[in-house]
C-alpha cells in the first residue's frame, strides 16, 4: 500500500495520531483554532473544537467531526495542539487555550468515545498566575503505568548558557486531571538553529527568543527520548530533534544537535517547516512512524504527513520528510487499546 504526503488535504496542524481497537484516529489544530475563529458547529447549542480524522488503513484519512465541546469563551479563542490518552475506559483530551499567542493555559477534557464529544473537566492543569504561557501538552505512560505530562512553557533566564524562550518541562500526573506540581526542566534552547526571533518583545522586555515545542516521548532500549520541534518554521533550520534521559523526569541531554535538528528538517524547494510530531505504530504492528505537519508551498496551511522512524547507532532518525510515493509496511493490525 502506497501513500504520498500530505495524507490529508485539509488544514491539520500539530497532528496527534493514536490507535484504538484496530482503528487509527488523528486530532490536530485546525485553521479556525489556529486563527482564533472557532468553527460555529451547533451541537446542543455549543460549538466544537479540534478536527478529528479516522483511518482504517493508516493511509486514507477522513474527517469525522470536531472533538471538544467549546469551554468557557473567556478562556480564549485560540486552541492549540490537542493530544489524547486512554486510561481505564476513558479518553482524555489535553490541549491549550488562550488569546492569540498569549495567556495560554493547559486544560483537559474527557469522553468515553475516541470520537467525542469531549467535555472540559473545569480545571486548569498549571496555575496561570505562576505560568502565564503553557502549551503543547503531551501525556506519556511509563512501563509501570504511571502517567506524566510533558509540555512547553516560557523561561526568561539565561543562566548556564541557555537562551530565553519557550522550552520543555515534565510533571507527574497524580490523576489524569491533576498534576503533582513537581515540574522539572526537560530541555532548554542552547543552539543558534533554535532561535525563533531576535529582539522579540516579550513580557515587557526585549529578548533573543528561542523556541523548543511539541514534545513527544518514547522509551527505547531502557532510555527515554523526548522528541521536540525547534526554531522558526520559516527557516531551513527548523525541524525535529530529541533529548535522551535514563529516567522519565530527567535529566535530559540533546548534546550532538549543535549543527541542527537530527530527526527531521526542511528540504529547500520541497518541504517547509516539518514539525510537531507524534509517533505511532503502523499496520504491521512493528514499524513506527513519525506523524508531523508541513506547510504548503504557498504557506496557506499546514498538513499532516507521515514517514518511517528508524533507530540507528547514532539515535532516532526519520526517513523523511518525503514528497514522493512511499510504501506502508502492511501486516497484522495491533489490537491494543490506547497508547504505547
Amino acid at each position: 500500500m502506497n501513500y504520498t504526503n500530505p495524507v490529508y488535504d485539509g488544514y491539520f496542524a500539530d497532528p496527534f495520531v493514536w490507535q484504538h481497537e484496530g482503528v487509527y484516529y488523528a486530532i490536530g489544530t485546525g485553521a479556525a483554532e489556529a486563527e482564533g475563529n472557532v468553527d460555529e458547529i451547533d451541537i446542543a447549542h455549543k460549538s466544537r473544537v479540534f478536527p478529528l480524522l479516522r483511518s482504517f488503513d493508516f493511509v486514507n484519512w477522513h474527517f469525522v467531526g470536531n472533538a471538544l465541546l467549546r469551554p468557557d469563551p473567556a478562556l480564549g479563542d485560540n486552541f492549540w495542539a490537542p493530544e489524547v490518552a486512554y486510561s481505564d475506559g476513558l479518553f482524555y483530551l489535553y490541549y491549550s487555550v488562550g488569546h492569540e499567542d498569549k495567556n495560554h493555559q493547559l486544560r483537559v477534557a474527557t469522553s468515553d468515545s475516541p470520537l467525542g464529544p469531549y467535555q472540559d473537566v473545569g480545571v486548569t492543569l498549571v496555575n496561570p498566575d505562576s505560568c502565564p504561557f503553557a502549551i503543547d501538552p503531551h501525556p506519556f505512560r511509563d512501563d509501570d503505568g504511571q502517567w506524566y505530562l510533558f509540555y512547553a512553557r516560557d523561561f526568561l533566564d539565561t543562566e548556564a548558557g541557555v537562551h530565553a524562550g519557550t522550552a520543555l518541562v515534565v510533571d507527574r500526573l497524580q490523576t489524569m486531571t491533576q498534576l503533582a506540581g513537581e515540574s522539572k526542566v526537560v530541555l532548554r534552547a542552547r543552539s543558534p538553529w533554535q532561535r525563533f526571533l531576535a529582539n522579540r518583545l516579550m513580557y515587557g522586555e526585549i529578548y533573543d527568543w528561542h523556541t523548543l515545542e511539541g514534545p513527544c516521548v518514547r522509551k527505547h532500549e531502557g532510555k527515554y527520548y523526548c522528541f521536540y520541534s525547534g526554531g522558526r518554521w520559516e527557516t531551513e533550520d527548523y525541524g525535529v530533534d530529541y533529548g535522551i534521559a535514563d529516567h522519565v523526569m530527567g535529566p535530559y541531554s540533546d548534546v550532538g544537535n549543535e549543527a541542527g535538528p537530527r530527526v527531521l528538517k526542511s528540504v529547500p524547494n520541497f518541504v517547509r517547516g516539518p514539525g510537531h510530531n507524534s509517533i505511532v505504530v503502523g499496520p504491521d504492528g512493528q514499524t513506527k512512524y513519525v506523524v508531523y505537519h508541513a506547510w504548503t508551498h504557498n504557506m496557506d496551511k499546514r498538513q499532516i504527513c507521515l514517514d518511517k522512524l528508524i533507530w540507528t547507532p547514532e539515535g532516532p532518525r526519520c526517513q523523511g520528510p518525503t514528497w514522493t510515493s512511499q510504501t506502508i509496511a502492511e501486516g497484522r493490525r495491533q489490537e491494543a487499546g490506547g497508547r504505547r
